[in-house]
């Protein structure tokens, strides 16, 4: 029987609960680093960890009671004025709270978790009793200098790309073997990879927050207002419904007068706008601000840039941004990526920022907003930037693209090239920023979500990263067109324009299909082809699409028109270029395609001879 049987709604509460709480603390250390006399932030983080202590010890999880406790006491003593906050102190401090957070994820698993370390525990009564104790200090201690466990066989060399790794909480990708690495007896960290301080034992300090999909929340909290909307428009379409019901009865009695018709168009008017209207009030329950995610990356920038040697702030805006609850737990691991490279990769070293007259202290800027019915996430920095020549010239080199592609892409589509699968530049980090690493599984996550991922850079200034999403995956507004008598859904999201084909306009380059859209040649694809459907009829329309990497021309043969359309998945199948299916007005059944996927699918053009009448004949 587990130890919380009978307790599981009390626990989801309180990790609920706890959980945010412990980001405002991580958030408010960040502060008080800036401002260690602040008696505001001193009182909050010490309520905020009696409040964790409290809910611990109602469920009787005594060891994570054990660490608040102490840590309760470290900030009393201090916001008494009987310590006076030092980095060293806020080392253990940092210590401690990722550990509660590490403790958070067993009890998300309904596991008993573990004591903190005695290293860790000693260090916070050694604080507390006024002594003046360094974390790596306080860890058991090798009798040389840092060392790094290698695997039987491996060089005496050390393995400095798993260190690497190991501190961004990863598995190295040359080895599934993550060295165990010890801590430097310097109390400064050292700018360089290969003389990182080291992490605790067990738990790297710049860990991201457990993965969504581990600690997935079953809950929401919704305003009730938006709740008494929901309730008023549910009782107005009971009222209309029943009105509906009256004028059936009449009309099947023979009372089809032209008053009767009359009533009958305006309560079907009326319920089709409460019917939108109650779709509106439910798609808000499902909306939360976005700061809810925000919050746990200033802690997470802090602590890989004191690794690193760097003066970094995270700066945040647009928390009040409300986007999908789905989606916000689905975009935690690519913004964690992100940020982590931004502070990593993307800003400059102190040296480098002296030698070309920067302020020393580097900023990120991690926003949100909604433009119409989209988000926009940027991640914004002001370090050295992306050289475009280079990164094309490292995607030639390791054969993800030939010569010849290389020379006909422009800057901003070079800059694209770091989401291709294998893409790495760790070789060449002072040119290209080194983000070549895992960001094209940033772009298949955001993918996922119906997103799309951009990127500016200017060498020396810095790089920006947009991402943009729609509100909500419950709704997906779309274009119904129509190959041959068969409708089908695109995302409207990348939907440019629609226009006419005339064959005489479709012109072959190099054996592909293009035609010039406001002076601009773009590649005709046929959604026929793309299918696997025969060539019936020549295309009689464009649908001009944009992806996160192109433009083209969708070749359609007619279209029906805008909707806005629920996507049920397919059960048990999954074919690909299919997101999923939804219903029309008559009730047919309409496909909706996965268009990102059915590009990487179709790689080659629709030849221009397909649109000349003896491509039919």
């Amino acid at each position: 029987m587990s130890h919380f049987t009978g307790m599981e709604e009390l626990l989801q509460d309180f990790l609920m609960e706890a959980g945010e709480l412990l980001s405002d603390v991580d958030n408010k250390l960040v502060e008080l680093e800036k401002r260690p006399g602040d008696k505001s932030l001193l009182n909050d983080i010490f309520r905020g960890f009696h409040t964790i202590k409290g809910g611990a010890g109602f469920l009787n999880v005594n060891e994570l009671v054990e660490l608040c406790h102490r840590t309760e006491n470290l900030f009393d003593k201090l916001r008494t004025a009987e310590l006076t906050l030092t980095p060293d102190i806020m080392d253990v401090i940092m210590a401690a709270t990722g550990v509660v957070r590490d403790m958070f994820g067993n009890l998300a698993q309904t596991q008993v978790p573990p004591p903190a370390e005695k290293y860790l525990l000693d260090a916070l009564d050694a604080v507390i009793a006024g002594g003046h104790v360094s974390l790596h200090a306080a860890q058991p201690q090798p009798d040389a200098a840092p060392v790094v466990a290698a695997p039987t066989g491996a060089s005496d060399s050390p393995d400095w790309e798993g260190v690497y790794h190991a501190l961004l909480g990863e598995v190295s990708p040359a080895s599934h073997h993550v060295p165990a690495v010890t801590a430097l007896t310097e109390a400064h960290p050292a700018p360089h990879p290969e003389l990182l301080p080291a992490t605790p034992p067990s738990r790297p300090v710049a860990a991201p927050p457990p993965s969504a999909a581990a600690v997935k929340e079953a809950t929401i909290r919704v305003d009730t207002t938006r709740l008494d909307q929901v309730l008023t428009y549910t009782g107005e379409i009971g009222l209309t419904k029943n009105r509906l019901t009256s004028l059936r009865a009449d009309i099947l009695a023979g009372k089809q007068d032209a008053n009767t018709l009359k009533a009958l168009d305006e309560a079907v008017s009326q319920l089709d706008l409460l019917v939108g209207d109650l779709q509106s009030a439910v798609m808000k329950t499902r909306m939360q601000p976005i700061g809810r995610l925000f919050q746990k990356y200033p802690r997470l920038a802090r602590d890989l840039a004191r690794q690193l040697g760097k003066d970094v702030e995270l700066l945040l805006s647009g928390e009040d941004t409300e986007i999908d609850k789905t989606m916000i737990e689905d975009l935690n691991d690519p913004l964690v990526h992100l940020v982590r490279n931004a502070v990593d990769h993307g800003v400059d070293s102190p040296e480098e920022r002296a030698a070309a007259g920067k302020s020393l202290k580097s900023v990120v800027r991690l926003s949100a907003a909604q433009v119409g019915d989209h988000i926009i996430i940027e991640i914004a920095d002001d370090g050295r930037g992306m050289r475009p020549d280079t990164i094309r010239h490292k995607a030639v080199e390791k054969g993800l693209i030939d010569l010849d592609m290389a020379n006909s892409l422009d800057d901003r589509q070079s800059l694209q090239l770091i989401f291709l699968p294998g893409f790495s530049t760790k070789d060449l980090i002072s040119d290209v920023s080194g983000r070549g690493v895992g960001m094209d599984v940033v772009k298949t996550n955001i993918g996922k979500l119906n997103g799309r991922i951009e990127i500016a850079s200017t060498v020396g200034v810095g790089t920006t990263i947009t991402i943009s999403l729609p509100l909500t995956l419950a709704i997906l507004p779309v274009l119904l067109v129509r190959v041959g008598d068969q409708p089908f859904a695109v995302p409207l999201s990348m939907v440019r324009e629609i226009t006419p084909i005339d064959p005489k306009d479709v012109k072959q380059v190099s054996g592909r299909a293009t035609m010039v859209v406001r002076e601009e040649v773009m590649p005709v694809r046929s959604l026929a082809s793309m299918i696997g459907w025969p060539e019936n009829n020549i295309p009689a329309f464009g649908v001009l699409m944009q992806s996160a990497d192109t433009t083209f021309v969708l070749a359609i043969d007619g279209f029906i028109g805008r909707d806005d359309v629920v996507i049920k998945p397919l059960l048990d199948i999954k074919p690909k270029g299919i997101a999923g299916a939804t219903l029309s007005g008559d009730g047919s059944v309409v496909l909706v395609l996965d268009m990102e996927e059915l590009l990487r699918m179709n790689p080659d053009t629709t030849r221009a001879a397909l649109f000349t009448r003896t491509a039919i004949h």
